[in-house]
């Protein structure tokens, strides 16, 4: 009798632990620590829809920097949040910090960990990650995941697609206001590498400067990095030092719009309005930013329903991918108005930013007059305009 006790109760707890493991194997795994040493981290599920009884797609995020940095990885993760917020439990996201975008194997492990936490939607958000993850997707081993890439042109027809924005746009009206603010005619700008997204944004940036103050000039120092703090703000005191009274950046920390503010200078930031930040208040103009949940909400709701295909995004000011940060007090009444005038006419689609005669700064005429660049045109650029000199 105690033998078939025995047997009894080991197959009540046999029955017991099946139903508590149930269902195990659908359930992404908790977050790991990723390669770069930050922990992977993720958003619960909510805001948008009612209680789901589906699982909710995973997407997951690769940063290069983190997401409290004051600026290009923040102002991604707030795209994310907004994403997390638009579609609430038919979607969870995920993300892991501080990645290495020089190294296309730390793209590809960060890809994996993601994938391994359930993912089946991998996002790189930095131009040096789309390498690696095409590799991914064009290796046949991944063919259930969809990957997609910001600022890269990678794409093929069945998973990868890239995204970007014309960023040129409030660039140029960012430039009218440091034209117009200068008091030296020397703006300097801070920028990452010396390639053609980056001398997109420096030339749009002279070019709006020169529209309103034909003696203004452009100082720019290379870094070398997307994100390195504290060769951003180096930068932007050794261009302090050159008589540069405006500050402008295509780089990621607020460290360029600090050493201004330090210096008793004006800045122009990038990516996040940073008008809150401490020690900016006296100094802080404006900045170009993304919105980058304009394309992802409905880019990630065509996977949910099936209907995804890849593409090569590309919004503007008028769709609300990219804009310019509100203008704070620092910005004068006639700034303002000749800002608020152009960008009107940049949204009706009557200002390309990039319309001849335009001349390199070897005095080559590189858009004749009348000339107007179309996207492929403009991202062909190797060029610095006019009143542009650069250093490494």
């Amino acid at each position: 009798m105690k033998k078939i006790w025995i047997v009894a109760v080991a197959v009540i707890l046999v029955i017991a632990l099946a139903a508590c493991g149930g269902n195990k194997g659908s359930a992404p795994s908790a977050p790991a620590p990723g390669p770069g040493g930050s922990p992977g981290n993720s958003a619960p599920a909510g805001g948008g829809g009612g209680p789901s009884t589906t699982q909710p797609l995973v997407v997951g995020f690769i940063y290069i920097g983190t997401i409290n940095d004051g600026g290009y990885t923040q102002s991604q993760h707030q795209a994310t949040m907004a994403l997390q917020k638009a579609l609430g439990d038919k979607v969870k996201c995920i993300w892991l910090e501080n990645i290495d975008d020089t190294n296309s194997q730390a793209a590809q492990d960060a890809a994996k960990q993601l994938i391994d936490q359930g993912a089946t939607v991998v996002i790189g958000t930095s131009f040096g990650f789309g390498d690696g993850l095409f590799q991914m997707a064009q290796s046949g081993n991944y063919n259930n995941i969809k990957f997609l890439h910001f600022s890269g042109s990678n794409i093929n027809d069945t998973n990868f697609g890239n995204y970007f924005g014309a960023m040129e746009e409030p660039r140029y009206l960012s430039g009218i206001i440091a034209g117009m603010q200068t008091k030296s005619n020397k703006i300097g700008y801070v920028a990452a590498y010396p390639n053609t997204e980056v001398q997109i944004g420096i030339n749009a940036l002279a070019l709006g400067a020169q529209s309103v103050n034909p003696n203004a000039t452009v100082s720019v120092v290379y870094i070398n990095s997307w994100y390195d703090p504290a060769q951003e703000k180096a930068a932007a005191e050794a261009l302090l030092s050159q008589g540069c009274d405006v500050i402008a950046q295509h780089s990621d920390t607020p460290g360029p719009m600090l050493a201004a503010a330090a210096a008793g200078k004006l800045g122009i930031g990038y990516d996040l309005d940073n008008s809150q930040l401490d020690g900016l208040q006296d100094s802080y103009l404006t900045a170009p930013i993304w919105h980058q949940e304009t394309y992802l909400i409905p880019a990630v709701t065509a996977m949910i329903n099936g209907t995804w295909k890849p593409e090569s995004y590309y919004g503007n000011m008028a769709d609300g991918m990219v804009a310019l940060a509100p203008l704070t007090k620092n910005v004068t009444p006639e700034a303002k108005a000749k800002v608020e005038q152009v960008e009107a006419q940049i949204k009706a689609g009557n200002f390309p930013i990039f319309k001849g005669p335009i001349y390199d700064n070897q005095g080559n005429e590189v858009v004749k007059d009348g000339q107007t660049l179309d996207r492929a045109a403009i991202w062909t650029t190797n060029y610095l305009v006019k009143g542009v000199t650069a250093a490494q």
